[in-house]
């Protein structure tokens, strides 16, 4: 009984002030009083449903143009940076960013994720020159990474000083999965409900519903096959 009472006070502590999260000059100090009671790790995600703005961890960084869907998920040490002449991140209804993401945008770049997507913790997500596009439910296993863009390598001139190339931007359709620390490279397309294994790097287009495994990636099999 004492603990159902217990556990009924702690849930009321976090949904008022998850409450005022929502209000402006308040939202961190608010969600930072929330923790005090607060779960974690995977057991915060209900704490986005509790109010139309989500869960934003107070140690989450957010600079430039961000656009959030309703009910996000921004975990501890997040990065969303918008580096000079980059373009918008913009995060669809019930993403998940898990702890220790990074996602920058720089000239020419823009990062759009789809509604429901789930990307884990300490992925990288680099979008210079050209966009990166994710559609929606979407899910991204740990320490996986993304760049639109390329270094030079002309000789004769240190690659530092070259100006940042690409073969186009990224798409990953709807539904795809992504397995442990995937790389994907500029110019990809990874389709609809396509599969990419663990560790594998993709330079060339993923069908739809295809299974891709490698360095570099290539297909296996369809998911009907």
């Amino acid at each position: 009984m004492f603990t159902r009472i217990v556990g009924a006070l702690r849930k009321a502590w976090i949904r008022s002030w998850m409450r005022l999260s929502g209000v402006r000059y308040c939202r961190r100090l608010a969600t930072r009083i929330a923790m005090l009671c607060g779960p974690v790790y995977f057991e915060r995600h209900y704490l986005a449903n509790l109010h139309p703005r989500g869960f934003i961890a107070p140690s989450a960084t957010i600079h430039g143009t961000v656009r959030l869907g309703a009910h996000v998920f921004i975990d501890d040490g997040v990065m969303i940076y918008q580096d000079f002449g980059g373009g918008p991140t913009v995060l669809g209804d019930r993403v998940r960013l898990q702890d220790n993401i990074c996602m920058q945008t720089g000239h020419g770049g823009s990062i759009t994720i789809g509604d429901h997507t789930n990307i884990q913790r300490e992925c990288q997500i680099e979008a210079y020159v050209a966009p990166i596009q994710i559609g929606t439910g979407v899910a991204i296993a740990p320490r996986c990474a993304f760049y639109s863009f390329d270094h030079g390598i002309s000789p004769g001139i240190p690659i530092a000083t070259q100006p940042l190339q690409t073969k186009g931007g990224i798409t990953i359709g709807d539904d795809a999965w992504l397995g442990y620390g995937v790389i994907v490279l500029s110019g990809v397309r990874i389709g609809r409900g396509a599969v990419v294994g663990a560790g594998s790097v993709v330079t060339r287009d993923v069908p739809d519903g295809a299974v891709a495994v490698g360095v570099p990636a290539r297909i296996v099999k369809t998911r009907d096959s």
